[in-house]
């Protein structure tokens, strides 16, 4: 897949603010996480850059906090000299969108929906995702939706899709502790592959933090594979 998967997350989980810093693309998350407050590299650097893109982060009262890509070894090396330490490594997983259209949803399995309802913003608090982050999917160009799973005619889950350039990416997948190990994880990826299908992305990912084991494990059953990874380097 020759796909941007740095544009890919932008575009559908996109910061409140870009600005640049000399060399660096410089994120305003506003309180919606790492992904939208990190700085990358967009070409080389000095170490008065760093200096400069750790003050305007500074300035924007966030953690100094930046994405190292494949490739960013120099930066990887200056950022550890600095003090910084690794701090979640992420995998970038990705299929064709048809791949999991093949077995039908279960009805009033998993609803596409926007906007969300109540009982979707409830479960996401409850799994930390709070108004930060719902502000990122309102910003998200789309087109977007938000999923809601349930089983046994009880809430069960909850996740989010945007596209860009063709490509459905799923973010804040969170499924509520006691309907964990229903399957709810799988059908809702199904449900974000035929909503992708229908709004004309052919291609469906997700990223998820390497240590998250159980999801890894869920996206490979599925035959997703490994199509990038990045990590952060990280001083609060």
């Amino acid at each position: 897949m020759n796909t941007d998967w740095f544009a890919v997350i932008d575009g559908t989980w996109p910061a409140a603010r870009i600005t640049r810093a000399g060399p660096f693309r410089l994120r305003e998350g506003r309180g919606g996480g790492q992904r939208v407050s990190a700085a990358s590299a967009e070409g080389p650097f000095t170490e008065a850059d760093i200096d400069a893109a750790e003050a305007a982060m500074r300035d924007m009262g966030q953690p100094r906090i930046f994405m190292i890509r494949p490739g960013e070894d120099a930066l990887d090396a200056a950022l550890a000299a600095r003090g910084y330490p690794v701090v979640d490594p992420v995998n970038v997983h990705a299929c064709p969108s048809a791949q999991l259209t093949d077995i039908p949803i279960p009805r009033v399995t998993v609803f596409a929906l926007w906007e969300p309802l109540a009982i979707m913003r409830e479960i996401w608090a409850q799994g930390g995702i709070g108004p930060g982050r719902l502000a990122v999917m309102e910003r998200a160009p789309g087109p977007k939706t938000g999923l809601l799973a349930r089983h046994r005619d009880k809430p069960g889950g909850v996740g989010f899709v945007a596209i860009h350039a063709g490509t459905a990416m799923v973010h804040a997948v969170e499924i509520l502790p006691h309907q964990r190990r229903q399957g709810l994880g799988r059908w809702m990826m199904r449900a974000a592959a035929f909503w992708a299908v229908e709004n004309g992305a052919d291609t469906l990912s997700v990223i998820c933090t390497q240590a998250n084991t159980a999801a890894n494990g869920l996206y490979a059953a599925l035959g997703m594979e490994v199509v990038g990874a990045y990590h952060y380097r990280r001083l609060d």
